[in-house]
């Protein structure tokens, strides 16, 4: 019997029957024919940072990490292999003289996870990471391997960028990089009402931006990060009383990929929504209500507030439309699931879609109306994966209407 799987915030704990360490793509469509023929789950793991079920499985629990590293670098084209991981990719681009176009809070995840779930960074031009990817090689279901990309089965690219892993194991990705470039990052503490007041201008005159609100205070922290080969950006940051600058707490410059990410040791549950950027005001202020009438004794943590450009990515939840995201984060071992459903009460009502890699409580039923093309996901997902190799319990309470 194989030792538990345990993620990464310690939220989901389960034993497949095997785990699989594949050293190449060969081995990995063999792995993959195996399942088939036996009718066994596979389904491939990256870091195990998400905190939904989409990886468990009590088949093959299938990891990435012996399929890592940078391949080739082509100008504005980088490929890369599925298990590597964001900081390993960062300094491999690095040093190639190339960095990617924008990354997440952390970089613990593999490429193909991050990708796989819609893993995204802040800012008002910039798509989740999944928008990055150009082109990508995965093993399907039927153990056979394909590429995709604008030349190859180009039909499949809008749902092969975003696939949960329904689709296949993700064995090489192509990205979309730039040369490489330093961003000068910034932080201050300021009150919740000007932070709001303020919102829309520090979004529009930062190439990144998003804030933390803290409950128990009812402070913001406020992150921007600019390009720091462009003259500075002036907010004109005052306090309250307007007779003072703010403070900055924070101000450095380097790497993007040493600049965005940020050392996380406490662990820590989330729930987060993509909302319709328009209705984040309204949506934002019954949050605030409901935790300070509700949750505000319980909820030890903060509130993340992002954006996330448009996509035309199936399963994104950025697809269609300019996104800003509310996340709730609670330390690891204290409760969560009433807070966090009672968030998610408000969030659908605001026409919110859950990122895939946090928690989360809706089914098939629920989710196939906020995708329009839901059922173009699920077409693709039959004509690669026919007999369910990769469809588990959990993923086709997600993907399989009742």
């Amino acid at each position: 019997m194989a030792d538990a799987f345990v993620n990464w915030s310690g939220s989901l704990t389960f034993t497949p029957a095997r785990y699989a360490h594949p050293a190449d793509e060969a081995e990995v469509c063999r792995l993959v024919r195996r399942a088939r023929e036996t009718g066994t789950t596979v389904r491939p793991v990256g870091s195990g940072h998400s905190s939904s079920p989409l990886v468990r499985t009590d088949g093959v629990l299938l990891s990435l990490d012996r399929l890592a590293g940078v391949l080739a670098e082509d100008g504005d084209r980088a490929t890369v292999l599925g298990g590597t991981k964001l900081r390993a990719l960062g300094e491999g681009l690095y040093d190639a003289g190339l960095a990617m176009d924008n990354l997440g809070d952390v970089d613990y995840q593999s490429i193909a996870g991050a990708t796989a779930t819609g893993t995204h960074g802040t800012g008002l031009g910039f798509g989740n990471l999944s928008t990055q990817v150009v082109g990508a090689r995965l093993v399907t279901g039927t153990g056979e391997v394909l590429d995709v990309d604008a030349d190859r089965n180009p039909e499949l690219l809008p749902a092969v960028r975003l696939s949960l892993g329904a689709l296949g194991v993700v064995t090489r990705l192509t990205l979309d990089v730039q040369p490489r470039y330093d961003l000068r990052r910034r932080t201050w503490c300021a009150r919740l009402d000007w932070t709001l007041d303020h919102l829309a201008e520090l979004q529009h005159t930062n190439r990144n931006m998003d804030f933390y609100w803290y409950p128990r205070s009812d402070q913001t922290q406020v992150r921007t990060m600019n390009r720091a080969d462009r003259p500075p950006v002036e907010q004109g940051v005052w306090d309250s009383a307007g007779t003072a600058p703010v403070r900055t707490r924070e101000n450095e410059v380097g790497p993007t990929h040493r600049t965005i990410p940020r050392d996380r040791a406490l662990r820590f549950e989330e729930i987060e929504y993509m909302l319709p950027s328009e209705a984040f005001p309204a949506c934002f202020a019954e949050v605030r209500r409901r935790i300070m009438a509700r949750h505000r004794r319980v909820a030890a943590w903060r509130v993340l507030v992002r954006t996330v450009a448009a996509d035309d990515i199936w399963l994104s939840n950025a697809h269609g439309r300019p996104t800003t995201t509310i996340a709730c984060l609670q330390n690891a071992g204290l409760p969560h699931e009433d807070y966090f459903r009672d968030m998610e009460a408000v969030f659908r009502q605001y026409g919110g879609r859950p990122h895939w890699g946090k928690k989360h409580w809706l089914t098939a039923r629920e989710l196939r109306p906020l995708f329009p093309r839901w059922d173009d996901f699920q077409a693709a997902r039959r004509r690669l994966d026919p007999d369910g190799v990769f469809l588990t319990p959990d993923l086709a309470r997600l993907l399989e209407p009742v």
